[in-house]
Protein backbone atom coordinates (compact mmCIF):
# COMPACT_ATOMS: atom_id res chain seq x y z
CA UNK A 1 0.00 0.00 0.00
CA UNK A 2 1.52 3.31 -1.06
CA UNK A 3 1.91 6.11 1.54
CA UNK A 4 -0.51 9.05 1.42
CA UNK A 5 0.43 11.70 -1.12
CA UNK A 6 2.20 14.66 0.42
CA UNK A 7 0.32 17.92 -0.16
CA UNK A 8 0.95 21.61 0.43
CA UNK A 9 -1.47 23.39 2.73
CA UNK A 10 -1.75 27.02 3.79
CA UNK A 11 -3.28 27.20 7.26
CA UNK A 12 -5.02 30.38 8.44
CA UNK A 13 -3.51 30.62 11.93
CA UNK A 14 -5.30 32.91 14.38
CA UNK A 15 -3.17 32.07 17.39
CA UNK A 16 -5.95 30.03 18.98
CA UNK A 17 -6.07 26.33 19.73
CA UNK A 18 -8.30 25.40 16.78
CA UNK A 19 -6.17 26.63 13.89
CA UNK A 20 -3.01 25.58 15.74
CA UNK A 21 -4.25 22.00 16.00
CA UNK A 22 -5.33 22.02 12.34
CA UNK A 23 -1.77 22.98 11.34
CA UNK A 24 -0.17 20.48 13.73
CA UNK A 25 -2.28 17.54 12.56
CA UNK A 26 -1.44 18.21 8.91
CA UNK A 27 2.25 18.48 9.80
CA UNK A 28 2.02 15.23 11.76
CA UNK A 29 0.51 13.55 8.69
CA UNK A 30 3.62 14.48 6.71
CA UNK A 31 2.22 17.34 4.62
CA UNK A 32 3.95 20.59 3.78
CA UNK A 33 2.33 23.26 5.94
CA UNK A 34 2.61 27.04 5.64
CA UNK A 35 1.16 29.20 8.40
CA UNK A 36 -0.44 32.56 7.62
CA UNK A 37 -1.94 35.08 10.00
CA UNK A 38 -4.04 38.02 8.88
CA UNK A 39 -3.16 41.38 10.40
CA UNK A 40 -6.51 43.11 10.09
CA UNK A 41 -6.75 45.78 12.76
CA UNK A 42 -4.34 48.15 14.49
CA UNK A 43 -4.79 47.52 18.20
CA UNK A 44 -2.80 50.65 19.04
CA UNK A 45 -6.02 52.53 18.21
CA UNK A 46 -7.61 51.07 21.32
CA UNK A 47 -6.40 52.17 24.75
CA UNK A 48 -7.50 49.62 27.31
CA UNK A 49 -7.57 50.38 31.05
CA UNK A 50 -4.32 49.37 32.72
CA UNK A 51 -4.04 45.64 33.05
CA UNK A 52 -7.37 44.88 31.44
CA UNK A 53 -7.50 42.17 28.79
CA UNK A 54 -10.23 41.14 26.41
CA UNK A 55 -11.07 37.84 24.72
CA UNK A 56 -10.81 38.86 21.09
CA UNK A 57 -9.19 37.33 18.04
CA UNK A 58 -6.45 38.70 15.79
CA UNK A 59 -4.69 40.82 18.43
CA UNK A 60 -0.91 41.28 18.55
CA UNK A 61 -0.78 38.62 21.28
CA UNK A 62 -2.59 36.25 18.93
CA UNK A 63 -0.09 36.95 16.16
CA UNK A 64 2.68 36.18 18.63
CA UNK A 65 0.99 32.92 19.68
CA UNK A 66 0.54 31.87 16.05
CA UNK A 67 4.21 32.57 15.32
CA UNK A 68 5.26 30.60 18.39
CA UNK A 69 3.16 27.60 17.34
CA UNK A 70 4.65 27.76 13.84
CA UNK A 71 8.14 27.76 15.33
CA UNK A 72 7.23 24.75 17.50
CA UNK A 73 6.00 22.91 14.42
CA UNK A 74 8.96 24.00 12.29
CA UNK A 75 6.80 25.46 9.51
CA UNK A 76 7.15 28.72 7.55
CA UNK A 77 5.02 31.55 8.91
CA UNK A 78 3.86 34.79 7.35
CA UNK A 79 1.81 37.74 8.58
CA UNK A 80 -0.33 39.22 5.80
CA UNK A 81 -1.43 42.85 6.20
CA UNK A 82 -5.11 43.05 5.31
CA UNK A 83 -5.86 46.18 7.36
CA UNK A 84 -7.06 48.28 4.42
CA UNK A 85 -9.22 45.50 3.02
CA UNK A 86 -10.67 44.83 6.49
CA UNK A 87 -11.46 48.51 6.94
CA UNK A 88 -13.33 48.65 3.65
CA UNK A 89 -15.06 45.28 3.67
CA UNK A 90 -15.86 44.88 7.36
CA UNK A 91 -15.48 47.99 9.52
CA UNK A 92 -16.98 50.47 7.02
CA UNK A 93 -19.92 48.13 6.38
CA UNK A 94 -20.31 47.57 10.13
CA UNK A 95 -20.62 51.32 10.67
CA UNK A 96 -22.83 51.85 7.60
CA UNK A 97 -25.24 49.19 8.86
CA UNK A 98 -25.64 50.67 12.34
CA UNK A 99 -26.09 54.18 10.97
CA UNK A 100 -28.82 52.92 8.62
CA UNK A 101 -30.74 51.29 11.48
CA UNK A 102 -29.48 47.73 11.01
CA UNK A 103 -27.54 45.30 13.22
CA UNK A 104 -24.61 43.84 11.24
CA UNK A 105 -22.74 40.55 11.49
CA UNK A 106 -19.09 41.38 10.78
CA UNK A 107 -17.86 37.80 11.30
CA UNK A 108 -19.67 36.61 8.17
CA UNK A 109 -18.09 39.41 6.12
CA UNK A 110 -14.62 38.68 7.52
CA UNK A 111 -14.93 35.04 6.53
CA UNK A 112 -16.34 35.90 3.12
CA UNK A 113 -13.90 38.61 2.02
CA UNK A 114 -10.74 38.16 4.06
CA UNK A 115 -10.43 34.40 4.50
CA UNK A 116 -12.16 32.86 1.52
CA UNK A 117 -11.36 35.49 -1.08
CA UNK A 118 -8.10 37.24 -0.22
CA UNK A 119 -6.35 34.61 1.90
CA UNK A 120 -7.45 31.85 -0.45
CA UNK A 121 -5.97 33.88 -3.31
CA UNK A 122 -2.65 33.99 -1.42
CA UNK A 123 -2.79 30.23 -0.93
CA UNK A 124 -3.36 29.71 -4.64
CA UNK A 125 -0.41 31.98 -5.44
CA UNK A 126 1.72 29.61 -3.34
CA UNK A 127 0.31 26.67 -5.34
CA UNK A 128 -1.21 25.18 -2.20
CA UNK A 129 -3.58 22.26 -2.56
CA UNK A 130 -5.99 23.92 -0.13
CA UNK A 131 -6.51 26.70 2.39
CA UNK A 132 -7.14 25.17 5.82
CA UNK A 133 -8.95 26.84 8.72
CA UNK A 134 -10.03 25.79 12.21
CA UNK A 135 -13.76 26.16 11.57
CA UNK A 136 -16.13 23.61 13.07
CA UNK A 137 -17.88 22.66 9.84
CA UNK A 138 -17.54 19.91 7.24
CA UNK A 139 -17.19 19.84 3.48
CA UNK A 140 -18.34 16.73 1.63
CA UNK A 141 -18.93 15.85 -2.00
CA UNK A 142 -21.96 14.26 -3.55
CA UNK A 143 -24.18 14.44 -6.61
CA UNK A 144 -21.61 16.44 -8.53
CA UNK A 145 -21.19 19.28 -6.05
CA UNK A 146 -19.62 20.21 -2.75
CA UNK A 147 -21.80 20.24 0.35
CA UNK A 148 -21.29 22.38 3.44
CA UNK A 149 -22.43 20.60 6.59
CA UNK A 150 -22.58 21.44 10.28
CA UNK A 151 -19.71 20.54 12.56
CA UNK A 152 -20.41 17.36 14.52
CA UNK A 153 -20.11 19.22 17.85
CA UNK A 154 -23.43 21.12 18.04
CA UNK A 155 -22.08 23.52 20.66
CA UNK A 156 -19.25 24.61 18.34
CA UNK A 157 -20.84 24.39 14.88
CA UNK A 158 -19.86 27.44 12.78
CA UNK A 159 -21.63 26.61 9.53
CA UNK A 160 -23.92 29.64 9.99
CA UNK A 161 -20.99 31.98 9.31
CA UNK A 162 -20.03 30.22 6.07
CA UNK A 163 -23.19 30.47 3.95
CA UNK A 164 -21.53 32.87 1.47
CA UNK A 165 -19.06 30.22 0.25
CA UNK A 166 -19.06 29.24 -3.42
CA UNK A 167 -18.52 25.85 -5.03
CA UNK A 168 -15.06 26.95 -6.16
CA UNK A 169 -14.14 27.96 -2.61
CA UNK A 170 -15.51 24.74 -1.11
CA UNK A 171 -13.32 22.82 -3.57
CA UNK A 172 -10.19 24.64 -2.33
CA UNK A 173 -10.80 24.82 1.43
CA UNK A 174 -10.57 22.20 4.17
CA UNK A 175 -11.95 22.13 7.73
CA UNK A 176 -10.09 19.28 9.48
CA UNK A 177 -11.78 19.92 12.87
CA UNK A 178 -15.34 19.57 11.61
CA UNK A 179 -15.68 16.02 12.87
CA UNK A 180 -14.22 16.72 16.33
CA UNK A 181 -15.44 18.10 19.63
CA UNK A 182 -13.68 20.98 21.35
CA UNK A 183 -12.42 18.63 24.04
CA UNK A 184 -10.90 16.36 21.39
CA UNK A 185 -9.17 19.35 19.81
CA UNK A 186 -7.71 20.43 23.15
CA UNK A 187 -6.62 16.83 23.71
CA UNK A 188 -4.69 16.88 20.43
CA UNK A 189 -3.11 20.19 21.43
CA UNK A 190 -1.91 18.68 24.72
CA UNK A 191 -0.61 15.57 22.98
CA UNK A 192 1.24 17.65 20.39
CA UNK A 193 2.79 19.93 23.02
CA UNK A 194 1.13 23.16 21.85
CA UNK A 195 1.31 25.93 24.45
CA UNK A 196 -2.10 27.27 23.36
CA UNK A 197 -3.82 24.04 24.41
CA UNK A 198 -5.82 25.72 27.19
CA UNK A 199 -6.04 29.20 25.66
CA UNK A 200 -9.44 30.81 26.15
CA UNK A 201 -11.66 31.32 23.14
CA UNK A 202 -12.27 34.72 21.58
CA UNK A 203 -15.72 36.09 22.33
CA UNK A 204 -16.10 39.68 21.20
CA UNK A 205 -15.81 41.43 17.85
CA UNK A 206 -12.06 41.77 17.26
CA UNK A 207 -12.12 45.51 16.52
CA UNK A 208 -14.37 46.23 19.53
CA UNK A 209 -12.26 44.48 22.19
CA UNK A 210 -14.14 45.98 25.15
CA UNK A 211 -17.56 45.16 23.66
CA UNK A 212 -18.54 48.84 23.65
CA UNK A 213 -19.66 49.13 20.04
CA UNK A 214 -21.25 52.56 20.70
CA UNK A 215 -17.86 53.97 21.64
CA UNK A 216 -16.37 52.45 18.52
CA UNK A 217 -19.07 53.84 16.22
CA UNK A 218 -18.71 57.32 17.66
CA UNK A 219 -14.94 57.23 17.31
CA UNK A 220 -15.29 56.13 13.69
CA UNK A 221 -18.14 58.38 12.59
CA UNK A 222 -18.75 60.97 15.31
CA UNK A 223 -21.80 61.50 17.51
CA UNK A 224 -24.70 63.91 17.81
CA UNK A 225 -26.21 63.53 14.35
CA UNK A 226 -28.61 60.68 15.11
CA UNK A 227 -30.57 61.93 18.13
CA UNK A 228 -34.35 61.55 17.98
CA UNK A 229 -37.52 60.22 19.53
CA UNK A 230 -38.51 56.93 21.14
CA UNK A 231 -41.99 56.17 19.82
CA UNK A 232 -44.52 53.48 20.76
CA UNK A 233 -45.89 51.37 17.92
CA UNK A 234 -49.20 53.12 18.55
CA UNK A 235 -47.64 56.48 17.69
CA UNK A 236 -47.14 57.99 21.15
CA UNK A 237 -43.80 59.71 21.74
CA UNK A 238 -42.38 58.27 24.95
CA UNK A 239 -39.01 59.98 25.19
CA UNK A 240 -35.77 61.00 23.51
CA UNK A 241 -32.67 59.05 22.58
CA UNK A 242 -29.06 60.09 21.92
CA UNK A 243 -28.48 58.07 18.77
CA UNK A 244 -30.58 55.34 17.18
CA UNK A 245 -27.38 53.33 16.55
CA UNK A 246 -27.32 52.66 20.30
CA UNK A 247 -30.31 50.33 19.96
CA UNK A 248 -30.94 46.92 18.42
CA UNK A 249 -34.16 45.05 17.69
CA UNK A 250 -35.22 43.03 20.72
CA UNK A 251 -33.46 45.27 23.23
CA UNK A 252 -35.31 45.77 26.51
CA UNK A 253 -32.83 47.28 28.96
CA UNK A 254 -31.56 50.83 28.85
CA UNK A 255 -34.55 52.40 27.12
CA UNK A 256 -35.04 55.00 29.87
CA UNK A 257 -38.82 55.19 29.48
CA UNK A 258 -41.80 54.34 31.66
CA UNK A 259 -44.71 52.16 30.54
CA UNK A 260 -47.19 49.82 32.31
CA UNK A 261 -45.73 46.78 30.51
CA UNK A 262 -42.14 45.89 29.52
CA UNK A 263 -41.23 47.44 26.17
CA UNK A 264 -38.78 46.21 23.55
CA UNK A 265 -37.16 47.80 20.51
CA UNK A 266 -39.35 46.63 17.64
CA UNK A 267 -37.72 48.50 14.75
CA UNK A 268 -35.46 51.44 13.95
CA UNK A 269 -36.43 54.17 11.51
CA UNK A 270 -33.08 55.68 10.54
CA UNK A 271 -34.66 58.14 8.10
CA UNK A 272 -36.81 59.71 10.85
CA UNK A 273 -34.19 58.98 13.55
CA UNK A 274 -36.83 57.13 15.54
CA UNK A 275 -36.56 54.08 17.79
CA UNK A 276 -39.88 52.21 17.66
CA UNK A 277 -40.81 50.27 20.81
CA UNK A 278 -43.67 47.96 21.71
CA UNK A 279 -44.82 45.09 23.87
CA UNK A 280 -43.29 41.65 23.41
CA UNK A 281 -45.89 40.45 20.93
CA UNK A 282 -44.68 43.06 18.44
CA UNK A 283 -41.30 41.30 18.26
CA UNK A 284 -42.79 38.24 16.57
CA UNK A 285 -42.60 37.97 12.80
CA UNK A 286 -43.89 35.36 10.41
CA UNK A 287 -42.39 36.66 7.15
CA UNK A 288 -39.47 38.82 6.06
CA UNK A 289 -37.41 39.60 2.98
CA UNK A 290 -33.79 38.79 2.13
CA UNK A 291 -31.33 40.25 -0.33
CA UNK A 292 -27.80 39.31 -1.44
CA UNK A 293 -28.74 35.63 -1.18
CA UNK A 294 -26.16 32.94 -1.92
CA UNK A 295 -27.24 29.40 -2.76
CA UNK A 296 -25.02 26.36 -2.29
CA UNK A 297 -27.56 24.35 -4.26
CA UNK A 298 -29.11 25.30 -7.62
CA UNK A 299 -31.21 28.39 -6.85
CA UNK A 300 -34.86 27.35 -6.42
CA UNK A 301 -37.22 28.57 -9.11
CA UNK A 302 -40.27 28.27 -6.86
CA UNK A 303 -41.15 28.04 -3.19
CA UNK A 304 -39.33 25.34 -1.20
CA UNK A 305 -39.54 24.02 2.36
CA UNK A 306 -36.45 24.44 4.49
CA UNK A 307 -35.22 25.18 8.01
CA UNK A 308 -34.05 28.71 8.74
CA UNK A 309 -31.70 30.12 11.36
CA UNK A 310 -31.84 33.91 11.89
CA UNK A 311 -28.91 34.36 14.24
CA UNK A 312 -25.94 32.28 15.34
CA UNK A 313 -27.46 30.99 18.61
CA UNK A 314 -30.96 30.57 17.13
CA UNK A 315 -32.02 26.98 16.50
CA UNK A 316 -33.27 26.75 12.93
CA UNK A 317 -37.03 26.54 12.53
CA UNK A 318 -39.29 25.08 9.78
CA UNK A 319 -39.86 27.69 7.09
CA UNK A 320 -40.52 28.25 3.40
CA UNK A 321 -38.61 30.49 1.00
CA UNK A 322 -39.64 31.71 -2.43
CA UNK A 323 -38.06 33.96 -5.07
CA UNK A 324 -39.20 37.53 -5.61
CA UNK A 325 -38.40 39.94 -8.45
CA UNK A 326 -35.03 41.72 -8.63
CA UNK A 327 -33.09 39.05 -6.76
CA UNK A 328 -34.91 39.24 -3.45
CA UNK A 329 -36.48 36.36 -1.53
CA UNK A 330 -39.36 36.03 0.90
CA UNK A 331 -39.07 33.77 3.93
CA UNK A 332 -41.97 32.57 6.06
CA UNK A 333 -41.83 30.73 9.38
CA UNK A 334 -44.54 28.19 10.12
CA UNK A 335 -44.47 29.48 13.70
CA UNK A 336 -43.73 33.22 14.29
CA UNK A 337 -40.22 33.92 15.60
CA UNK A 338 -38.75 36.73 17.66
CA UNK A 339 -35.47 38.36 16.72
CA UNK A 340 -35.87 38.88 12.97
CA UNK A 341 -33.34 41.70 12.76
CA UNK A 342 -32.43 43.74 9.66
CA UNK A 343 -28.74 43.38 8.88
CA UNK A 344 -28.41 39.89 10.32
CA UNK A 345 -27.98 36.72 8.26
CA UNK A 346 -30.71 34.15 7.68
CA UNK A 347 -29.27 30.74 6.78
CA UNK A 348 -31.16 27.81 5.27
CA UNK A 349 -30.56 24.17 6.19
CA UNK A 350 -31.66 20.81 4.87
CA UNK A 351 -30.90 18.52 7.78
CA UNK A 352 -27.31 19.34 8.70
CA UNK A 353 -26.49 20.79 5.26
CA UNK A 354 -26.30 24.52 4.56
CA UNK A 355 -28.16 25.12 1.32
CA UNK A 356 -28.09 28.92 1.21
CA UNK A 357 -28.54 32.17 3.06
CA UNK A 358 -28.85 35.91 2.75
CA UNK A 359 -29.19 39.21 4.60
CA UNK A 360 -32.39 40.31 6.31
CA UNK A 361 -33.79 43.56 4.92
Amino acid sequence: MSPPQKKRYVVAMSGGVDSSVAAALLKEQGHEVIGMTMQIWDYSKFEAPDGETFGTCCSLDDVYDARRVAETLGIPFYVINFEQAFQQAVIDQFCDAYFSGQTPNPCVLCNQVLKFERLLHKARELQADALVTGHYARIETGEGRYRLRKGLDPSKDQSYFLFTMTQDQLARVQFPLGGMTKDEVRGHAERLGLKVAQKEESQDICFVPDGDYVRFLEEERGAGQCDGEIVHVGGEVLGKHKGFYRYTVGQRRGLGISWPEPLYVVSIDAGQRRVIVGEKQYLSASTFHLHRVNWLIPAPEQEIETSCRIRYRHHEQPAWVRPLPEGEWEVGFHQPQTGVTPGQAAVFYSGDEVIGGGWIK
